[in-house]
Protein backbone atom coordinates (compact mmCIF):
# COMPACT_ATOMS: atom_id res chain seq x y z
CA UNK A 1 0.00 0.00 0.00
CA UNK A 2 0.78 3.53 -0.68
CA UNK A 3 2.34 5.80 2.41
CA UNK A 4 0.09 9.03 2.58
CA UNK A 5 1.85 11.68 5.47
CA UNK A 6 2.85 14.63 5.75
CA UNK A 7 6.79 14.92 4.94
CA UNK A 8 9.51 17.84 4.49
CA UNK A 9 10.08 17.79 0.74
CA UNK A 10 13.73 17.29 1.26
CA UNK A 11 13.14 14.14 3.31
CA UNK A 12 10.74 12.70 0.43
CA UNK A 13 13.52 12.90 -1.89
CA UNK A 14 15.42 11.21 -0.22
CA UNK A 15 13.39 8.14 0.45
CA UNK A 16 12.80 8.42 -3.15
CA UNK A 17 16.22 7.59 -3.72
CA UNK A 18 15.86 4.78 -1.17
CA UNK A 19 13.00 3.30 -2.96
CA UNK A 20 14.70 3.32 -5.85
CA UNK A 21 17.16 0.98 -4.75
CA UNK A 22 20.14 3.35 -5.16
CA UNK A 23 23.50 1.34 -4.64
CA UNK A 24 25.65 4.77 -4.15
CA UNK A 25 25.27 8.19 -2.74
CA UNK A 26 28.20 10.80 -3.10
CA UNK A 27 27.59 14.30 -1.71
CA UNK A 28 28.74 17.37 0.00
CA UNK A 29 25.85 19.62 2.18
CA UNK A 30 25.05 22.81 0.65
CA UNK A 31 22.18 24.91 1.75
CA UNK A 32 19.27 24.07 0.81
CA UNK A 33 19.64 20.65 -0.39
CA UNK A 34 21.64 19.14 2.86
CA UNK A 35 18.40 17.88 4.47
CA UNK A 36 18.73 15.41 1.29
CA UNK A 37 21.70 13.44 1.88
CA UNK A 38 21.36 14.07 5.56
CA UNK A 39 18.69 11.38 5.62
CA UNK A 40 20.31 9.32 3.13
CA UNK A 41 23.13 8.72 5.49
CA UNK A 42 21.19 8.12 8.21
CA UNK A 43 19.12 5.75 6.10
CA UNK A 44 22.16 4.20 5.10
CA UNK A 45 23.56 3.87 8.84
CA UNK A 46 20.33 2.61 10.02
CA UNK A 47 20.62 -0.15 7.43
CA UNK A 48 17.35 0.40 6.16
CA UNK A 49 19.16 1.74 2.57
CA UNK A 50 21.79 -0.97 1.30
CA UNK A 51 24.33 1.22 -0.42
CA UNK A 52 27.82 2.78 0.08
CA UNK A 53 27.86 6.47 1.52
CA UNK A 54 30.94 8.13 0.06
CA UNK A 55 31.86 11.46 1.95
CA UNK A 56 33.96 13.92 -0.25
CA UNK A 57 35.75 17.21 0.50
CA UNK A 58 33.35 19.71 -2.61
CA UNK A 59 30.97 19.26 -4.93
CA UNK A 60 33.54 18.40 -7.86
CA UNK A 61 34.37 15.49 -5.76
CA UNK A 62 31.18 14.37 -5.50
CA UNK A 63 30.29 14.63 -9.32
CA UNK A 64 33.42 12.62 -9.64
CA UNK A 65 32.81 9.94 -7.41
CA UNK A 66 29.36 9.50 -9.04
CA UNK A 67 31.13 9.13 -12.69
CA UNK A 68 33.26 6.57 -11.52
CA UNK A 69 30.48 4.81 -9.81
CA UNK A 70 27.76 4.79 -12.42
CA UNK A 71 30.61 3.93 -14.37
CA UNK A 72 30.97 0.68 -13.32
CA UNK A 73 27.19 0.26 -12.99
CA UNK A 74 25.90 1.51 -9.63
CA UNK A 75 22.99 3.14 -9.51
CA UNK A 76 24.08 6.44 -8.52
CA UNK A 77 22.32 9.54 -6.71
CA UNK A 78 23.37 13.19 -5.20
CA UNK A 79 22.38 16.46 -4.56
CA UNK A 80 23.31 19.84 -4.90
CA UNK A 81 22.32 23.55 -4.90
CA UNK A 82 23.91 26.86 -6.68
CA UNK A 83 27.51 27.33 -5.91
CA UNK A 84 28.06 23.52 -5.47
CA UNK A 85 25.97 23.23 -8.99
CA UNK A 86 29.05 25.60 -10.37
CA UNK A 87 31.58 23.92 -8.51
CA UNK A 88 30.86 20.39 -10.23
CA UNK A 89 30.48 22.22 -13.49
CA UNK A 90 33.06 20.44 -15.16
CA UNK A 91 32.08 16.87 -14.78
CA UNK A 92 28.67 17.82 -15.52
CA UNK A 93 29.92 17.71 -18.94
CA UNK A 94 32.04 14.45 -18.38
CA UNK A 95 28.62 12.81 -17.05
CA UNK A 96 26.59 13.09 -19.93
CA UNK A 97 29.17 12.86 -22.49
CA UNK A 98 30.35 9.46 -21.04
CA UNK A 99 26.52 8.24 -21.46
CA UNK A 100 26.38 7.96 -17.17
CA UNK A 101 22.94 7.55 -16.24
CA UNK A 102 23.65 9.57 -12.58
CA UNK A 103 20.60 11.39 -10.88
CA UNK A 104 20.97 14.15 -9.05
CA UNK A 105 18.27 16.63 -7.27
CA UNK A 106 19.37 20.26 -7.38
CA UNK A 107 17.87 22.55 -4.47
CA UNK A 108 17.51 25.54 -7.08
CA UNK A 109 19.27 28.65 -5.43
CA UNK A 110 20.74 31.93 -6.14
CA UNK A 111 24.05 32.35 -7.29
CA UNK A 112 26.50 34.92 -5.67
CA UNK A 113 27.11 37.74 -5.21
CA UNK A 114 25.74 39.00 -2.92
CA UNK A 115 25.54 35.80 -1.30
CA UNK A 116 22.00 34.83 -1.04
CA UNK A 117 20.70 31.66 0.19
CA UNK A 118 17.29 31.71 -1.23
CA UNK A 119 15.95 30.52 -4.47
CA UNK A 120 15.56 31.32 -7.93
CA UNK A 121 16.88 29.68 -11.19
CA UNK A 122 20.36 31.34 -12.03
CA UNK A 123 22.18 28.06 -10.97
CA UNK A 124 19.72 25.72 -13.70
CA UNK A 125 20.29 27.87 -16.18
CA UNK A 126 24.10 28.65 -15.84
CA UNK A 127 23.90 24.53 -16.18
CA UNK A 128 21.19 24.50 -19.35
CA UNK A 129 23.88 22.85 -21.91
CA UNK A 130 25.77 20.68 -19.74
CA UNK A 131 23.52 17.79 -22.08
CA UNK A 132 21.75 16.10 -18.58
CA UNK A 133 18.04 15.83 -19.28
CA UNK A 134 16.78 18.54 -16.78
CA UNK A 135 12.85 18.06 -15.35
CA UNK A 136 11.15 20.63 -13.02
CA UNK A 137 8.82 20.35 -10.11
CA UNK A 138 6.32 22.32 -8.81
CA UNK A 139 5.66 20.23 -5.23
CA UNK A 140 6.67 17.33 -3.16
CA UNK A 141 5.18 14.86 -4.73
CA UNK A 142 6.06 15.98 -8.15
CA UNK A 143 9.53 15.74 -6.69
CA UNK A 144 9.02 12.47 -5.68
CA UNK A 145 7.48 10.48 -8.76
CA UNK A 146 10.15 12.52 -10.95
CA UNK A 147 13.39 11.06 -9.32
CA UNK A 148 12.14 7.59 -9.48
CA UNK A 149 10.97 8.25 -13.16
CA UNK A 150 14.47 9.84 -13.63
CA UNK A 151 16.15 6.58 -12.72
CA UNK A 152 14.40 4.70 -15.30
CA UNK A 153 14.29 6.68 -18.00
CA UNK A 154 17.78 7.89 -17.77
CA UNK A 155 18.99 3.78 -17.39
CA UNK A 156 17.30 2.94 -20.60
CA UNK A 157 19.51 1.54 -23.25
CA UNK A 158 18.23 3.84 -25.61
CA UNK A 159 19.03 6.93 -23.11
CA UNK A 160 21.71 5.98 -20.43
CA UNK A 161 22.19 9.80 -19.98
CA UNK A 162 21.93 11.80 -16.43
CA UNK A 163 19.42 13.78 -14.85
CA UNK A 164 18.95 16.69 -13.22
CA UNK A 165 15.57 16.74 -10.96
CA UNK A 166 15.22 20.65 -10.12
CA UNK A 167 13.06 21.57 -6.96
CA UNK A 168 13.31 24.73 -5.38
CA UNK A 169 15.41 25.62 -2.93
CA UNK A 170 13.12 26.78 0.68
CA UNK A 171 10.09 27.12 -1.27
CA UNK A 172 10.12 23.18 -1.51
CA UNK A 173 12.58 22.04 0.10
CA UNK A 174 11.92 22.64 3.78
CA UNK A 175 7.87 22.31 3.39
CA UNK A 176 6.05 19.76 4.69
CA UNK A 177 3.63 18.80 2.50
CA UNK A 178 0.74 15.38 2.50
CA UNK A 179 3.08 13.66 0.15
CA UNK A 180 2.39 9.57 -0.81
CA UNK A 181 5.26 7.95 -1.11
CA UNK A 182 4.69 4.43 -3.62
CA UNK A 183 4.67 1.10 -2.09
CA UNK A 184 7.74 -0.16 -2.87
CA UNK A 185 6.70 -3.32 -4.41
CA UNK A 186 4.69 -1.49 -7.24
CA UNK A 187 8.34 0.68 -7.29
CA UNK A 188 10.55 -2.71 -8.56
CA UNK A 189 7.50 -3.27 -10.70
CA UNK A 190 8.15 0.10 -12.48
CA UNK A 191 11.92 0.43 -11.82
CA UNK A 192 13.70 -1.97 -13.46
CA UNK A 193 17.18 -3.44 -12.14
CA UNK A 194 19.89 -1.60 -13.53
CA UNK A 195 22.41 -3.23 -15.59
CA UNK A 196 24.74 -0.78 -17.68
CA UNK A 197 25.83 -2.45 -20.48
CA UNK A 198 29.06 -1.26 -20.76
CA UNK A 199 30.77 -1.19 -16.64
CA UNK A 200 34.27 -0.17 -16.57
CA UNK A 201 35.99 -3.83 -15.12
CA UNK A 202 39.37 -4.78 -14.21
CA UNK A 203 39.47 -7.75 -16.07
CA UNK A 204 38.69 -6.08 -19.35
CA UNK A 205 39.94 -2.44 -19.04
CA UNK A 206 39.52 0.23 -21.42
CA UNK A 207 40.13 3.58 -21.03
CA UNK A 208 36.80 6.12 -21.19
CA UNK A 209 36.72 10.14 -22.43
CA UNK A 210 39.94 9.60 -23.80
CA UNK A 211 41.46 12.55 -26.33
CA UNK A 212 39.40 12.84 -29.26
CA UNK A 213 41.07 14.89 -31.80
CA UNK A 214 39.50 17.63 -34.72
CA UNK A 215 38.87 14.48 -36.97
CA UNK A 216 36.03 13.01 -34.56
CA UNK A 217 35.52 15.53 -31.78
CA UNK A 218 32.37 17.07 -34.30
CA UNK A 219 30.65 13.78 -34.89
CA UNK A 220 30.72 12.89 -31.01
CA UNK A 221 28.71 16.16 -29.71
CA UNK A 222 26.29 15.62 -32.81
CA UNK A 223 25.72 12.17 -31.37
CA UNK A 224 25.44 12.75 -28.15
CA UNK A 225 22.90 15.67 -29.40
CA UNK A 226 20.86 13.55 -31.30
CA UNK A 227 21.26 11.21 -28.58
CA UNK A 228 19.51 13.85 -25.91
CA UNK A 229 17.07 14.82 -28.37
CA UNK A 230 15.81 11.16 -28.70
CA UNK A 231 15.64 10.85 -25.44
CA UNK A 232 12.27 12.84 -24.91
CA UNK A 233 10.33 9.48 -26.99
CA UNK A 234 11.45 7.63 -24.08
CA UNK A 235 10.76 10.34 -21.05
CA UNK A 236 7.06 10.34 -22.37
CA UNK A 237 6.90 6.70 -22.23
CA UNK A 238 7.76 6.52 -19.01
CA UNK A 239 5.41 9.36 -17.99
CA UNK A 240 2.92 7.08 -19.45
CA UNK A 241 3.87 4.18 -17.82
CA UNK A 242 4.30 6.04 -14.49
CA UNK A 243 0.29 7.09 -14.92
CA UNK A 244 -0.63 3.77 -15.43
CA UNK A 245 1.15 2.40 -12.64
CA UNK A 246 0.63 5.40 -9.84
CA UNK A 247 -2.52 7.70 -11.16
CA UNK A 248 0.05 10.41 -11.68
CA UNK A 249 0.64 11.85 -15.01
CA UNK A 250 3.43 14.15 -16.21
CA UNK A 251 4.00 15.85 -19.91
CA UNK A 252 7.01 18.29 -21.20
CA UNK A 253 4.13 21.24 -20.73
CA UNK A 254 1.37 21.00 -18.56
CA UNK A 255 -1.92 23.51 -19.26
CA UNK A 256 -4.45 25.01 -17.12
CA UNK A 257 -7.05 26.69 -17.94
CA UNK A 258 -6.29 27.15 -21.30
CA UNK A 259 -9.38 26.54 -22.88
CA UNK A 260 -10.44 29.66 -25.26
CA UNK A 261 -7.04 31.70 -23.64
CA UNK A 262 -6.06 33.91 -25.84
CA UNK A 263 -3.42 35.61 -22.80
CA UNK A 264 -1.33 32.59 -22.07
CA UNK A 265 1.23 32.79 -19.18
CA UNK A 266 4.42 30.41 -18.59
CA UNK A 267 6.09 29.65 -15.27
CA UNK A 268 8.46 27.16 -14.15
CA UNK A 269 8.72 25.24 -10.45
CA UNK A 270 6.79 26.11 -7.05
CA UNK A 271 5.65 29.51 -8.76
CA UNK A 272 3.20 27.72 -10.83
CA UNK A 273 0.72 27.13 -8.01
CA UNK A 274 0.54 30.46 -7.17
CA UNK A 275 0.22 31.54 -10.89
CA UNK A 276 -2.83 28.57 -10.89
CA UNK A 277 -4.60 30.89 -7.87
CA UNK A 278 -4.04 33.91 -9.85
CA UNK A 279 -5.33 32.61 -13.17
CA UNK A 280 -8.75 31.04 -11.15
CA UNK A 281 -8.84 34.97 -10.30
CA UNK A 282 -8.55 36.46 -13.63
CA UNK A 283 -10.80 33.35 -14.94
CA UNK A 284 -13.50 33.99 -12.47
CA UNK A 285 -13.64 37.55 -13.95
CA UNK A 286 -14.24 36.90 -17.34
CA UNK A 287 -10.89 37.91 -18.55
CA UNK A 288 -9.31 34.99 -21.18
CA UNK A 289 -6.39 33.73 -19.41
CA UNK A 290 -4.53 30.36 -18.95
CA UNK A 291 -1.65 28.76 -17.82
CA UNK A 292 1.40 26.75 -19.29
CA UNK A 293 3.82 24.80 -16.84
CA UNK A 294 7.13 24.09 -18.48
CA UNK A 295 8.67 20.77 -16.68
CA UNK A 296 10.88 19.24 -19.73
CA UNK A 297 13.51 21.76 -20.08
CA UNK A 298 15.61 19.77 -21.72
CA UNK A 299 15.24 18.25 -23.95
CA UNK A 300 13.42 21.19 -25.25
CA UNK A 301 9.69 20.12 -26.13
CA UNK A 302 9.25 22.13 -29.75
CA UNK A 303 6.69 20.89 -30.71
CA UNK A 304 4.74 20.80 -27.73
CA UNK A 305 5.21 24.22 -27.07
CA UNK A 306 3.94 25.37 -30.49
CA UNK A 307 0.85 23.22 -30.25
CA UNK A 308 0.03 24.83 -26.68
CA UNK A 309 0.37 28.50 -27.82
CA UNK A 310 -1.12 27.58 -31.49
CA UNK A 311 -4.01 29.50 -30.79
CA UNK A 312 -3.29 32.15 -28.36
CA UNK A 313 -2.22 36.19 -29.16
CA UNK A 314 0.24 36.95 -26.11
CA UNK A 315 2.09 34.38 -23.93
CA UNK A 316 4.08 35.81 -20.98
CA UNK A 317 7.14 33.83 -19.89
CA UNK A 318 8.47 34.20 -16.30
CA UNK A 319 12.19 33.45 -15.77
CA UNK A 320 13.71 33.88 -12.89
CA UNK A 321 17.28 34.06 -13.85
CA UNK A 322 18.92 37.09 -15.96
CA UNK A 323 20.45 36.18 -19.40
CA UNK A 324 23.05 39.38 -18.74
CA UNK A 325 23.88 41.38 -21.87
CA UNK A 326 20.84 38.96 -23.34
CA UNK A 327 17.94 39.51 -24.75
CA UNK A 328 16.34 38.87 -20.97
CA UNK A 329 15.69 35.47 -19.41
CA UNK A 330 16.78 32.02 -21.24
CA UNK A 331 13.33 30.77 -20.69
CA UNK A 332 11.96 33.04 -22.69
CA UNK A 333 14.98 33.52 -25.60
CA UNK A 334 14.29 29.66 -25.86
CA UNK A 335 10.49 30.30 -26.50
CA UNK A 336 10.99 32.86 -29.01
CA UNK A 337 13.74 30.33 -31.34
CA UNK A 338 11.60 27.66 -30.75
CA UNK A 339 8.34 29.87 -32.25
CA UNK A 340 10.36 31.81 -34.75
CA UNK A 341 9.25 31.21 -38.53
CA UNK A 342 5.94 29.83 -37.42
CA UNK A 343 3.02 31.15 -39.41
CA UNK A 344 0.62 31.32 -36.39
CA UNK A 345 2.67 32.67 -32.99
CA UNK A 346 1.35 34.59 -30.35
CA UNK A 347 3.33 38.01 -29.49
CA UNK A 348 5.85 36.77 -26.65
CA UNK A 349 6.43 38.97 -23.01
CA UNK A 350 9.22 38.10 -20.97
CA UNK A 351 9.46 38.88 -17.19
CA UNK A 352 12.40 38.33 -14.96
CA UNK A 353 11.26 38.01 -11.38
CA UNK A 354 11.74 36.33 -7.97
CA UNK A 355 15.27 36.54 -8.17
CA UNK A 356 17.42 35.99 -5.02
CA UNK A 357 14.00 34.32 -3.08
CA UNK A 358 11.71 37.42 -3.72
CA UNK A 359 8.02 36.48 -3.52
CA UNK A 360 5.83 37.10 -5.96
CA UNK A 361 2.20 37.21 -4.88
CA UNK A 362 -1.46 36.38 -6.59
CA UNK A 363 -1.53 39.90 -6.94
CA UNK A 364 1.98 39.90 -9.04
CA UNK A 365 1.30 37.42 -11.79
CA UNK A 366 -2.32 39.39 -12.78
CA UNK A 367 -0.23 42.95 -13.23
CA UNK A 368 2.12 40.75 -15.01
CA UNK A 369 -0.46 39.70 -17.50
CA UNK A 370 -2.25 43.39 -17.47
CA UNK A 371 1.62 44.68 -17.95
CA UNK A 372 2.19 41.96 -20.95
CA UNK A 373 -0.83 42.46 -22.79
CA UNK A 374 -0.74 46.31 -22.45
CA UNK A 375 3.56 45.73 -23.92
CA UNK A 376 2.14 43.39 -26.87
CA UNK A 377 -1.03 45.55 -27.67
CA UNK A 378 1.25 48.73 -27.99
CA UNK A 379 3.75 46.86 -30.37
CA UNK A 380 6.64 48.35 -27.78
CA UNK A 381 9.73 46.52 -29.21
CA UNK A 382 10.80 46.56 -24.94
CA UNK A 383 9.55 42.65 -24.71
CA UNK A 384 11.42 42.50 -21.60
CA UNK A 385 11.35 43.52 -17.85
CA UNK A 386 12.52 43.00 -14.88
CA UNK A 387 9.50 42.64 -12.46
CA UNK A 388 9.40 44.11 -8.62
CA UNK A 389 12.56 45.92 -9.12
CA UNK A 390 12.27 48.78 -6.23
CA UNK A 391 12.91 52.80 -8.17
Amino acid sequence: MAKREGLEVSIAVADAAMLSDVDVVAAYPITPQTHIVEHLAELVADGELRAAYILVESEHSAMSACVGASAVGARTFTATASQGLELMHEVLFIASAMRLPVVMAVANRALSAPISIWGDHSDAMAARDVGWIQIFVENGQEAVDNVICAFRAGEDKRVLLPVMIHLDGFALTHVIEPIELPDKKAVDRFLPPFKYPLPLDPEKPVTMGALGSPFIYTEVKWAQEINLENAKDVILEVWREFGKAFGRKYSPIEQYQTDGAKTLLMTMGSYSETAMVAVDKMRGEGKEVGLLKLRLWRPFPHEELRQAVKDAEVLIVLDRAISFGGPGGPVCSEVKAALYGEEKRPKVVGFVGGLGGRDISMSGFEEMVKRGVGIARTGSKREFEIYGVRE
